[in-house]
């Protein structure tokens, strides 16, 4: 039996053989869990729908009592079983524990995908320490104490793959979002590290670099450029993960547009919006 956690876009058709390929791609072996950190996230439940078949699915999030819906669409996208567990990023001092809990119940983790962050207010960020700190806290330290903790187990196990969500905001900090690009850039750093501390270990790690995500947490903000919707962002972290690679742009335009970007003088970049 094939153990993922996952979901992805409700109106795209994967037949058993698609749907296996892109199952053992995720997948390290075909017995072991993955794990979405953030089961409430809608790039998480989008990236489920994708590859749940003949699957069991952990969705690890807050008030874990409260994901029905996450539940029920796992199991409609075709899941053998799927189970929660509460997980709080912020606290760090559980995620040891809420790690050992999921090797004990469901053996090595296959694939952990870490969904979680928050956008936060950059102006109440600019005048309360508290809440640049919670953003910081979240889209970073939790982001860098959880792959620590489950790189840790997977090099272990001699196995394992860890996706992580960064964004185009940490590639050069806008002074429109700095707090929240800050906590990217951090994270980018980490990861190329970690990535080379991983190098032969038979742990691989994805990083995926989306732009202007359309959803929950850009609620009321105006779209920019070459935005993505959260099935789109999970469309291509699939495709990612089949072939292999280590990084992914969503869309892949940016990747060239933020080449470019990063060469404007820093008077004209002091004005870019967010």
């Amino acid at each position: 039996m094939v153990s993922l956690v996952v979901a992805l876009r409700p109106d795209v058709a994967i037949g058993p053989t698609l749907a296996q390929a892109i199952i053992a791609a995720v997948d390290d072996t075909v017995d072991d869990p993955v794990v979405i950190f953030g089961g409430r996230s809608e790039i998480g439940t989008e990236l489920g729908r994708r590859v749940t078949r003949d699957a069991t699915v952990i969705l690890a999030a807050r008030r874990a009592d409260e994901l029905d819906d996450q539940v029920s669409a796992m199991r409609k996208a075709g899941a053998s079983a799927v189970h929660t567990i509460e997980f709080d990023a912020d606290d760090l001092a559980s995620h040891r524990g809420v790690v050992d809990g999921i090797l004990a119940r469901h053996g090595a983790i296959g694939t952990a995908v870490l969904a979680f962050g928050i956008l936060g207010d950059q102006e109440r960020a600019e005048r309360d320490p508290g809440h640049a700190a919670a953003i910081v806290h979240t889209d970073f330290v939790a982001q860098v104490s959880l792959l620590t903790t489950l790189a840790d187990t997977m090099r272990a196990a001699g196995r394992g793959t860890l996706v992580v969500f960064s964004s185009v905001a940490g590639v050069r900090v806008r002074r429109a979002n700095y707090v929240y690009g800050s906590a990217k850039a951090g994270l980018d750093g980490f990861c190329s590290g970690l990535a080379d501390a991983l190098h032969g270990s038979g742990v691989r790690l994805l990083v995926v670099r989306p732009g202007f995500v359309v959803g929950r947490m850009t609620e009321g903000m105006s779209p920019a450029p070459f935005s993505s919707t959260p099935a789109e962002v999970a469309d291509a972290t699939v495709r990612a993960l089949r072939r292999g690679r280590s990084q992914v742009w969503v869309p892949g335009i940016l990747k060239p547009v933020f080449a470019a970007l990063k060469l404007l003088p820093q008077p004209i970049w002091r004005r870019m919006p967010r």
